[in-house]
């Protein structure tokens, strides 16, 4: 099971940070972010160069 919350708040620290440095579009980007679907939030961070498993959760069995 993927940890979409922590990837969510991840991608919205990555694109914030753009933002203060200049990058206005990452506005845009921070916005598509907080709606974005699980299926979505996976394109975005493969996109952006995430490692997806490190988002993965490991419950005891």
């Amino acid at each position: 099971m993927l940890d979409i919350d922590r990837l969510r708040s991840d991608l919205i620290d990555y694109f914030g940070t753009a933002m203060t440095n200049g990058w206005r579009m990452a506005e845009i980007d921070i916005s598509d972010i907080q709606n974005a679907s699980p299926e979505e939030l996976i394109r975005i961070a493969r996109k952006n160069g995430f490692n997806i498993n490190d988002y993965i959760e490991e419950f005891e069995r």
